[in-house]
């Protein structure tokens, strides 16, 4: 599954206030891991940046104002989006300045559920806990010292792992039964045999979607008739 982690940096809070974006960072995941495919632009908003926003992110007017403008970027950036899942914290402020933009050019909005927002994902796994994106590196031990202001990009890259930690982690799928640790409803707590293997000896009673044809099992019955008393028939 492709999905698209992305972050904005803008001159200020609201967008129906006039403010704009001036910064884009997305990374591709695939499977939940990056391939390395990113998008990275700073846009000159054609506007004064707010000093609070400045404070957060570092990007002034004189820096931007050599920069390309939206309306410049907006076929690479809807390009390396696609139609995939977007991943991005606090969803609904990064989403607003991104359709306020396209709507000003008059390209149809990105619909609000083709985001998953991990700010919402975090307050739900952990009621009541610091939910920032700084909060959660800390939680799950990512390095985030180089994080001295905002931006887009590296903020991108530490939402990525974030995610994944969210998500349960990489190893999430590698144990061996249920986290509750009963067995699974197909294998009887008796046996011991692990799913995909045959129980007692009869391949007949396979814990698997993909069982065997009736042929497999009428030459595995020829192919155990060749063993003089077999050790599971004791």
């Amino acid at each position: 599954m492709r999905e698209i982690v992305l972050d904005t940096e803008t001159t200020g809070i609201n967008p129906s206030d006039g403010h704009r974006i001036i910064e884009i960072g997305a990374l591709e995941l695939f499977n939940q891991t990056p391939t390395g495919e990113k998008f990275h632009i700073y846009i000159n908003p054609e506007r004064e940046i707010d000093a609070g926003a400045v404070n957060i992110h570092g990007l002034t007017e004189e820096f931007l104002s050599d920069k390309p403008v939206f309306a410049d970027v907006v076929a690479g950036f809807l390009e390396f989006i696609g139609d995939s899942q977007l991943v991005i914290h606090n969803a609904p402020f990064d989403m607003g300045f991104i359709n306020t933009e396209l709507v000003r050019l008059g390209i149809a909005a990105v619909p609000m559920d083709r985001a998953v927002d991990t700010l919402t994902m975090a307050r739900r796994k952990f009621p009541g806990a610091q939910a920032s994106l700084d909060a959660l590196c800390r939680r799950f031990e990512i390095d985030n010292s180089h994080r001295d202001l905002h931006g887009a990009l590296v903020d991108a890259d530490l939402l990525a792992t974030v995610y994944v930690e969210l998500l349960g982690g990489r190893q999430r799928n590698l144990s061996l039964e249920p986290e509750s640790g009963k067995p699974t409803a197909d294998v009887p707590a008796t046996d011991t045999a692990a799913p995909g293997f045959a129980l007692n000896g009869d391949p007949s009673k396979f814990d698997r979607p993909h069982g065997p044809s009736d042929e497999e099992l009428a030459a595995h019955g020829a192919l155990l008739k060749r063993f003089e008393d077999p050790i599971w028939n004791r």
